[in-house]
């Protein structure tokens, strides 16, 4: 999108099929999509891994490098996911504001990562009887 920050180079956005040989070049970017509007991805699941870390919207949007109001609407799409909260949020002023995983939110994004785990394992071993055939060319 024009005028949006690219995320940082070392924020993770990527699974690894493979941690050598040629499938190592390969990457997995898994979305489920449950509606057009409402879609769980390696994106909304970093910024909530960044949320987590940091404490604060505001904190991860600027590490991810991305704005506090792009922030926000990703954590409110993915929030209307769920019936139940994935995020604790404090308004911010004089005494400082803040933002808290849920322990729902916290499974959600371990079962995220789970699901990326167990689907990069299928893809490597559906990739391997191929790997001697894969063009090492750039």
């Amino acid at each position: 999108m024009a005028g949006q920050k690219k995320m940082k180079a070392d924020v993770p956005r990527r699974k690894l099929i493979a941690d050598k040989g040629p499938l190592s070049r390969a990457t997995l970017r898994l979305r489920i999509v449950f509606s057009a509007e409402r879609k769980i991805g390696p994106g909304k699941v970093d910024l909530l891994e960044t949320i987590a870390r940091t404490g604060s919207i505001s904190s991860a949007a600027r590490e991810l490098g991305m704005s506090y109001r792009r922030a926000w609407l990703l954590m409110d799409e993915f929030g209307r996911l769920f019936k139940r909260p994935i995020l604790t949020t404090a308004a911010g002023g004089a005494h400082g504001g803040g933002a808290e995983l849920t322990d729902f939110g916290r499974a959600v994004i371990a079962a995220y990562r789970r699901i990326e785990d167990r689907t990069a394992e299928v893809v490597r071993s559906e990739l391997v009887a191929f790997e001697s055939d894969i063009n090492n060319d750039p």
